[in-house]
């Protein structure tokens, strides 16, 4: 197996599980997860909404075979009015919910932790692959029909791909002595049909899935078991074979020429509209929180 130790987080890696037709990949979430959710004032079910997010466009995107982008978004008439990942093969990220403090606040009472539908109500779960702009993007969408973003992307599979997938996603705060942290994990494993030499293997699809499930959401999160030893714990009497992970890191794409270029878009009048007391034009990057001054210099 790979020694995925060190580091233990910030990390995506595919896997098999040997003499399967089963791959998977698996993701873990420190100190990036948490730049990103710290970086708005979000309520605790709208922050686990977004981790959740954040792991599951890792653990599709880190699949893509070329440069470019996977933007995973979910959207409905709930408390929640959309979440967004932004996620490039490069391994950075970022995401951001737009969220009603009161709705979310209503709808969570009664619930430990409200999931995906509760927050977002009746819509959608879209994918969107982008190659670069010399080539078309991809999209895909599916309704939101589970409790979970994790049900959301097995309708997804099942539905654009035909490729039988279970995912699992946690998110938490451990405090690991210097106060709590956000931190998230997630495990997707799907099943490639095998040759017709090989016959049918959906006894092995059904083995893999039981063994999948008895994944603990504790075990995703906990800073003190390396992926690597999750893995060996599931599959370890079929043997596992883990590749090299990739580097996760928070990053956002926002600058003071990209915001130039957007303000080229609005007429005149409207960019003298923007115009505050000081001659300045303020933007606030709605991912990072970052305040672009126009007319005086970035902030």
């Amino acid at each position: 197996m790979t020694d995925l130790s060190q580091p233990t987080d910030d990390l995506v890696a595919a896997f098999q599980i040997e003499g399967f037709p089963v791959r998977g990949r698996i993701v873990r979430l420190g100190a990036a997860l948490h730049e990103v959710l710290t970086r708005h004032d979000y309520p605790e079910p709208v922050a686990n909404l977004l981790g959740e997010a954040c792991a599951l466009a890792a653990l599709v995107g880190s699949s893509l075979k070329f440069d470019g982008r996977l933007i995973l978004q979910a959207q409905g008439d709930g408390p929640v009015a959309y979440v967004v990942v932004d996620y490039d093969t490069a391994g950075t990220f970022r995401g951001y919910c737009r969220y009603d403090a009161d709705r979310v606040a209503e709808a969570s009472q009664g619930f430990v932790r409200p999931g995906a539908r509760t927050l977002l109500g009746q819509g959608i779960f879209v994918m969107t692959i982008d190659q670069g702009p010399d080539m078309e993007r991809y999209q895909g969408m599916t309704p939101i029909e589970g409790e979970t973003l994790a049900l959301a992307a097995e309708q997804y599979f099942a539905q654009s791909e035909q490729v039988p997938t279970k995912v699992k996603l946690a998110v938490g705060q451990v405090d690991t002595g210097e106060g709590p942290t956000w931190r998230a994990g997630g495990l997707l494993i799907q099943y490639v049909a095998a040759d017709a030499a090989r016959g049918s293997t959906d006894d092995v699809w059904d083995r893999a899935r039981a063994l999948f499930a008895t994944t603990g959401e504790d075990e995703l999160i906990d800073p003190l078991v390396p992926a690597d030893t999750l893995l060996w714990r599931l599959f370890n009497e079929d043997g596992v074979r883990v590749f090299e992970p990739k580097a996760l890191a928070a990053f956002c794409r926002c600058s003071p020429e990209r915001i130039e270029v957007m303000l080229e878009s609005f007429t005149p009048e409207e960019r003298a509209d923007m115009v505050e007391d000081d001659g300045k034009i303020r933007v606030t990057c709605e991912y990072c929180s970052r305040t672009y001054e126009i007319g005086g210099g970035a902030a």
